[in-house]
Order: structure tokens, then sequence, then C-alpha cells
């Protein structure tokens, strides 16, 4: 397998979707909490960036394996395509999660049992969005599940290693008894901080789920947007969209993030242009890359907004 192939079986440039919650929850820490812990930072970085690839090569494996069209069988699906070795591409995912769960687990040991218990919700996601006999990806919970996992799981665990130390949440185990320890209000702060992220990647399934709808008709994969339909699909990625915007402009107002996180506003013109273009048309090879495009202009725009409130 060359590195080449390597690259496209774990789809790497859609990487980004797990890049962004991890930058923002590291700037979040800094800017909410004022804490950092760079070298937890760093070990999660390597795990996070590990199990994302495995999983993207899961879904390809799984794709490639029930699939019942032979063109994309062939043709489309990159084992198929570049005429991998299964037994080899197995193999490799199966190290790559090894090497996971040792870095989870290393990173237990320096923070806590929490991180054991979240890491182990999103890797159990994970693993199960495209593996087992009913995987989630091929039922009309992608969208919820991979906006959640990613959006909601990646920043929950950046900040939380990065402040753990403050126990603004907390797992107690001693005695066969556990307790459970949390500050509402930070965790409702940083739910509400997460949401953009939440709605950006979630629409990048959605696209891609609309886009592909004829296809994943003939393998058999029935997707959100067969049961909601593609006009209510195509609302519904407006609505996440624009939300975005709503989120923060709240969040603001109650103390969530500081006046510079306003300068997302400014994207406002590029986003609608975007998402105007969507939505009337839904292909693949054209058009499918707005929701990249919107995840990249919009969080990158949360990044700027808080250093900028790092700085002032």
């Amino acid at each position: 397998m060359t590195i080449r192939n390597f690259l496209k079986l774990v789809e790497i440039q859609t990487k980004l979707a797990s890049l962004f919650p991890f930058l923002i929850g590291v700037l979040f820490s800094l800017s909410y909490f004022k804490q950092i812990n760079w070298l937890n930072t760093l070990i999660f970085f390597c795990g996070m960036l590990v199990f994302d690839m495995a999983t993207t090569a899961i879904n390809n494996y799984m794709d490639f394996i029930k699939a019942k069209d032979d063109e994309y069988k062939s043709n489309t699906n990159i084992i198929g395509q570049a005429k991998l070795d299964t037994k080899r591409v197995a193999f490799l995912i199966s190290m790559m999660l090894i090497f996971s769960m040792v870095v989870g687990l290393v990173l237990v040991y320096r923070t806590g049992w929490l991180m054991l218990v979240m890491g182990g919700v999103c890797c159990f996601i994970g693993i199960f969005y495209t593996y087992g006999p009913i995987p989630l990806s091929r039922m009309p919970l992608g969208e919820l599940f991979s906006g959640v996992t990613m959006g909601l799981g990646i920043f929950l665990m950046t900040v939380y290693i990065n402040t753990y130390s403050t126990m603004f949440l907390y797992l107690d185990l001693s005695n066969w008894e556990f307790q459970l320890v949390g500050n509402i209000k930070i965790l409702l702060a940083i739910l509400w901080a997460s949401l953009p992220m939440v709605f950006t990647i979630a629409n990048i399934m959605l696209a891609n789920n609309l886009c592909d709808l004829n296809e994943d008709i003939k393998n058999h994969r029935y997707t959100l947007p067969y049961y909601i339909g593609r006009e209510t699909g195509i609302q519904l990625f407006r609505i996440l969209m624009f939300s975005c915007y709503g989120v923060i402009i709240i969040g603001i107002i109650f103390g969530v993030y500081q006046w510079p996180m306003a300068t997302t506003l400014l994207t406002l013109p590029i986003i609608k242009k975007n998402v105007s273009n969507f939505s009337k048309h839904q292909i693949k090879s054209k058009t499918f890359v707005v929701s990249i495009k919107n995840l990249v202009v919009f969080n990158t725009a949360q990044i700027v907004g808080l250093l900028i409130s790092l700085i002032v």
C-alpha cells in the first residue's frame, strides 16, 4: 500500500472535521478557563487523529464489503479502485485502533476515570458508526452521531484534559461506588460553545447523504434524506448552518464568549452564498465541497475570534 493510497483510504482531507473542535477546544480552555496543559494536548491530538483515520478506514472497508453496486465497488471505493488487499487493510485498522487505545489509557492515568468514560463512548460510536450488521451510518442517525461525537465529544475531551485540575466535571470511583460531580454553569457553557462544531460537522454528513441519495438507495443504505426527503434535507442543511450565528450572538450575551467572537458574523455573506449554491444543486463532485468550505470558513472565524479574545 502506497502512502497516497493510505491517505485516500483514511480520507485525510476530511480530518478538518476533528481538527477544528480540537483547536477551538484548546483556545476555549485558554480564554474561558485560563488554563492549558500542552503535554496532554499533544498526547490527545495524536490519539484523536489516528482514531479518526481508523474510523474512516473502517467506513471505506465496510462500504466495500457490503456494496451491492459493482460499479461502486470496482471504481469508486478506494479499496477496489487501488486493488488493496482487504486483509492488509483490516490489519492496518487494528493497529490504528490499538494505538488509539494505548494513548487513551495514558490520558486516563494522567487525568482520571472520566476520560475513560468519555473516550469509551466516543470510540464505541466511532467504530460502530460503520461497523456491524446495522451500522449507524446506514440509519437516519449519521448526522446526529457524527455531529455530537466529533463536535461535542472532541471539544469536551480537549477542554477536560486541559482543565481537569479545576474539577468542573469529576468522576470519583471508590469502594465499588461512583460519584459524578459537575458544575452545571460551566457544563452548559461548554455545551453551548460546542454547537457550531456540532452543526457544521453534521452538515458535512447531511450534504454527503443528499449528494449520494440515489447511489445509497442502490446499495441499500437508507440515510436521513431517504426518510425526510430531499427538500426537507436541504432546509435542515440551511437551518443548521445559519443557527451557528445565533449560537455566537447568544453566547456573547451570556458570557460564554467575549465580544471579539462577533467577528464570525463577517462570514455571513460567504456562508449565505455557499448555502444558496448547495440548495440549488446537490452534486458530489461539484457542490458537496460547500459543506467543507462552510466548516472551514465559520470555524476559522471562531479561531480568530478566540485568539483576539486572548490578546485583548
